[in-house]
């Protein structure tokens, strides 16, 4: 069955380039898993990095996870790179951060694909190679991102796969990544070792029958062989190229350096500048600030004396109606005394027409009386007249003092005019 499984290797079973491809893959991948697990139990103890079935079971996975890789463009070209959907699987399960981690931890590892090597040793060791890989395949919206729609990890060969790799935890492995050159191994499927065994078992059965088969089959692997050469020189060419572009780049790389310190000294002496500018910026600022309270001040200032010139020019208007009012009343008085001097007159005129006329006497004294009443209410009038002036003088003096104490803050000549106005 086993040689029968990998004779339909080299047989055009399927129209479909990818189909044939995924189902040539998963023949070998049950081959390899089927022999590490029959050679593993009969070795008897741990199996180390230089165990052959072991070697060919990595080598067989990397070229099932890399089937249907979309290519990458970087700045060194263009890669296929195993390590970008491993990486993912330490976001789906917390555990495998730790595998991740060492990995990335590792000095010897420059390459992805020798990051993803290492993280499939160490997912074996820890035996849960399997259930990382379970994971992954069923997010095919992430495993989208990375493959094409045909190949292997979206396909139903990848759970056929993954469900074969959960035998391998019956299987002790203790592998020496830190110390091993993963980044330049050339990952080339060894034929022979799973031929021999089916030869063997073949030729107690149908020896001579095959033997022709088996000569198309040696054929098969020898052309494979050359193919995969010919990829290597390929790929050495490649290299070399890279080689020479990357030898360009660190070229660059001390070019852009030499940049980068002249870029930081100019920076450095800008950011000086820089810091000069904002303290003068701050003194300015700080004599803008100084002169706006200042001006701030003047028109509070003009402010007050506007109120007080306003306040004097109420008091003028306030002490010429009062001196109006004086006037008015002084007059009056004038007024008053005419009229009591005329009385006074009268008085005398009817005191020597009394003393000239016995005969009208009483007349006369009740003339008298009267005149008399008549002149006291005059007097009544001109002391009521005169407590009058009085009290609007002291009124008048009253809203000077005022006015002298509200405008303290006036000038001399505005003070001395006031108090002249007041006194």
């Amino acid at each position: 069955t086993s040689f029968l499984t990998l004779w339909a290797l080299c047989l055009p079973a399927f129209r479909d380039p990818m189909a044939m491809e995924r189902a040539n893959l998963l023949n070998m991948a049950k081959l390899s898993i089927k022999g590490l697990i029959e050679s593993a139990l009969s070795f008897g103890r741990t199996l180390d990095s230089d165990y052959p079935p072991l070697q060919q079971f990595f080598v067989v996975m990397e070229h099932c996870l890399k089937h249907g890789l979309k290519v990458k463009k970087s700045f060194l070209g263009y890669n296929k790179s195993l390590w970008g959907p491993l990486e993912m699987v330490e976001k789906l399960c917390p555990e495998a951060g730790e595998i991740a981690a060492s990995v990335r931890d590792l000095p010897g590892l420059k390459t992805p694909l020798g990051r993803a090597r290492a993280w499939l040793r160490l997912a074996l060791m820890q035996k849960k190679l399997a259930d990382y890989l379970r994971l992954l395949i069923t997010r095919k919206d992430i495993l989208s991102e990375f493959y094409e729609n045909s190949a292997v990890m979206l396909e139903e060969e990848g759970a056929v796969i993954v469900g074969l790799l959960v035998g391998l935890n019956v299987i002790d492995a203790n592998l020496c990544v830190k110390g091993e050159d993963l980044d330049t191994q050339v990952g080339v499927i060894d034929f022979s070792m799973y031929l021999k065994n089916d030869i063997d078992d073949y030729r107690s059965e149908e020896r001579n029958g095959q033997i022709a088969a088996i000569l198309d089959q040696k054929n098969y692997v020898e052309e494979l062989n050359r193919q995969l050469n010919s990829t290597v020189q390929v790929l050495q060419g490649r290299v070399e190229s890279l080689e020479k572009s990357n030898s360009k780049l660190i070229e660059e790389l001390a070019i852009a350096k030499n940049n980068i310190i002249k870029l930081q000294e100019e920076n450095h002496q800008l950011r000086t500048e820089n810091s000069v500018i904002l303290m003068k910026t701050q003194q300015r600022l700080e004599v803008l600030r100084q002169l706006k309270e200042e001006c701030q001040l003047r028109q509070d200032v003009e402010n007050e004396l506007v109120v007080q010139v306003s306040m004097k020019q109420e008091m003028e208007m306030a002490m010429k109606l009062l001196e109006k009012d004086i006037h008015e009343k002084q007059d009056t008085l004038i007024g008053l005394r005419h009229q009591l001097d005329e009385v006074k007159a009268i008085n005398v005129e009817m005191y020597q027409k009394m003393q000239s006329s016995d005969d009208n006497m009483g007349q006369k004294n009740d003339m008298i009386a009267r005149l008399e009443e008549k002149t006291n209410q005059i007097t009544a009038t001109m002391k009521q007249l005169e407590q009058s002036d009085k009290d609007l003088l002291s009124q008048t003096r009253t809203l000077a003092m005022s006015f002298v104490k509200c405008a303290s803050t006036d000038t001399e000549h505005q003070y001395k005019l006031v108090k002249d106005i007041s006194f």
